[in-house]
């Protein structure tokens, strides 16, 4: 089973900024949507916290230490590694060969030790921000896939789909 993590990154590292995303992006939202529907998705309380609904036709799985937190419409789980064996007993129920990791900054660094995967939405453009993603190491990730794109209509920006795999290039 694949573990990927998705994020939408700046070229300054940004990933979010007081709990928002700190630009629009239509085009992103429809290949995050994509990459991820039908597949179980695992993201930190803060992130779940952000979304207006639970992801639709996903399987959420929200990770948090918070004792008896509730999600409506959610898994709670207390680890990563329980988030994950969750994951993908649901990920084997759906035929889904991923278990996608959606964010925020906390699990992609405990994840990303275990991720095959990373699909990486490249926003050009250098946002304030409090929130980061720290660059791949390229040493153990290799890129597979780049696509770039100018801004459309409701970009905020242009950007690149990159999808790097784990293992020397």
């Amino acid at each position: 089973m694949k573990i990927s993590l998705v994020v939408a990154v700046s070229d300054n590292g940004v990933i979010g900024n007081k709990g928002k995303m700190p630009w629009k992006m239509r085009s992103d939202m429809k290949y995050f949507r994509h990459t991820t529907m039908h597949k179980p998705v695992i993201m930190g309380r803060k992130t779940w916290e952000s979304l207006n609904a639970p992801l639709a036709n996903r399987d959420n799985i929200v990770v948090t230490r918070q004792e008896g937190y509730s999600a409506e419409g959610a898994i709670v789980a207390p680890s990563v590694e329980k988030a994950i064996a969750m994951a993908e007993e649901f990920a084997v129920m759906r035929s889904a060969t991923e278990v996608m990791v959606v964010g925020g900054s906390q699990i992609y660094e405990l994840t990303l030790p275990v991720a095959d995967r990373v699909y990486v939405t490249e926003v050009h453009m250098n946002v304030e921000g409090d929130t980061f993603f720290r660059p791949l190491d390229r040493a153990g990730w290799h890129e597979i896939s780049r696509n770039s794109f100018e801004a459309g209509k409701r970009d905020d920006a242009g950007y690149s789909f990159v999808i790097y795999e784990k293992g020397p290039s």
